[in-house]
């Protein structure tokens, strides 16, 4: 892949091995992995967790890691000027909530990594006051980027970051893949409707929302269940578990926390139908998972969420950021066995996105021509 071997820095808030790691490190490490194969040298750096080593190589990348999650940044920028500086090519700067800067001592070596523009994401974590300060930073660092090569993961991504006045012609949007086991078998449904959440368990996932929409469900159709899948801040997760029980739903709600991949798949094979209901995504990777298990997804009209669903084409989509409308909807479909056996067929399609090697290519794309122009 290429004639010139590029010295890659990725700088990401998290790695692969990072418990709160999601989509966007699932993305990430796999272009990686393609990167190094191709014979260039991939490091990034990310923030430190409990019991994690400082220093290891994973699939060839070398990952780095430095303090946690709200001290990486400035320690990125140390550690560059100390161990880094004249040793790499490009850096790939991600984006989450807030970027690394490379932009302001690397301008010309730096790529921005758009996972998502997290705007009104700002309100579900904080108050008025800090949700308004957020959005301003975050569009004031976002003038830093304007010019240089974005990379971004989805249509809605590059509108948004369009609408903060980046050109069209810097943004490069990378085709999704997925990674599902090398063995994957399609297990038979619940014999009960079954419901399956599965995120972190926190507000910006929309937790909430699904146990608000179940409880529509579980009205609708009395023997219907809802599997959690995730896990969250114990006091949080306590205070769903709450409004679970204050609903009389204990019986019907169970909570599975963390689970391996391997289980992931069969809980999502075996499910029925899945409850999605962030109201902003840079993809919505989850929901692709449970197509290729043959689980259609209920989802909100939501941006990076959309572009899943192909606007509600393989999905239920609803419009407006109703959990009554969501669990409505989704009672519709299970009651409904010709609209089931209808949306089951239009999911197929996610078994064509398996595999990286064609997000991996585009993105490096960016990076050769990149670095052809500053030569």
């Amino acid at each position: 892949m290429g004639k010139i071997t590029s010295r890659i820095l990725i700088l990401n808030w998290r790695d692969i091995k990072n418990p709160g790691a999601g989509g966007a490190e699932i993305l990430t490490h796999e272009m990686a992995k393609f990167w190094v194969s191709w014979g260039h040298s991939v490091t990034q750096i990310s923030a430190g967790f409990d019991k994690a080593k400082n220093q290891e190589v994973i699939d060839g990348i070398k990952i780095i890691r430095l303090g946690r999650w709200w001290s990486v940044h400035l320690l990125a920028f140390f550690y560059y000027f100390k161990n880094l500086h004249g040793k790499v090519d490009v850096i790939i700067d991600e984006v989450h909530g807030i970027p690394f800067f490379a932009a302001l001592y690397e301008p010309r070596k730096t790529i921005l990594f758009a996972c998502e523009v997290a705007d009104k994401l700002f309100f579900q974590v904080f108050s008025a006051p800090l949700a308004y300060i957020g959005i301003l930073i975050e569009r004031i660092y976002f003038n830093l980027y304007k010019k240089i090569p974005t990379l971004a993961i989805s249509s809605s991504t590059m509108e948004d970051l369009i609408s903060r006045g980046f050109k069209k012609k810097n943004i490069t949007v990378l085709p999704m893949g997925l990674t599902v086991p090398h063995r994957l078998h399609k297990l038979s449904k619940e014999k009960v409707p079954t419901i399956i959440y599965l995120s972190r368990i926190n507000k910006q996932k929309g937790i909430e929302d699904a146990i608000e929409a179940f409880k529509i469900i579980n009205e609708a159709i009395p023997d219907s269940r809802l599997w959690v899948v995730g896990s969250g801040v114990p006091e949080y997760v306590a205070k769903i578990k709450n409004k679970v029980k204050g609903y009389k739903l204990s019986r019907a709600v169970k909570f599975f926390g963390f689970v391996s991949e391997s289980q992931k798949f069969k809980l999502l094979s075996r499910a029925h139908l899945m409850i999605f209901p962030s109201i902003h995504e840079g993809w919505g990777i989850v929901i692709a998972e449970a197509g290729v298990c043959g689980t259609p997804s209920a989802v909100y009209n939501a941006p990076g969420v959309r572009d899943v669903v192909e606007n509600g084409s393989r999905g239920i989509m609803v419009e407006k950021y109703h959990p009554d409308l969501l669990g409505k909807a989704m009672v519709r479909y299970l009651k409904n066995d010709k609209l089931y056996t209808s949306l089951l067929s239009k999911i197929k399609s996610f078994e064509k996105e398996i595999g990286w090697e064609n997000t991996a290519k585009v993105a490096f794309s960016v990076i050769a021509k990149y670095e052809n122009r500053k030569s």
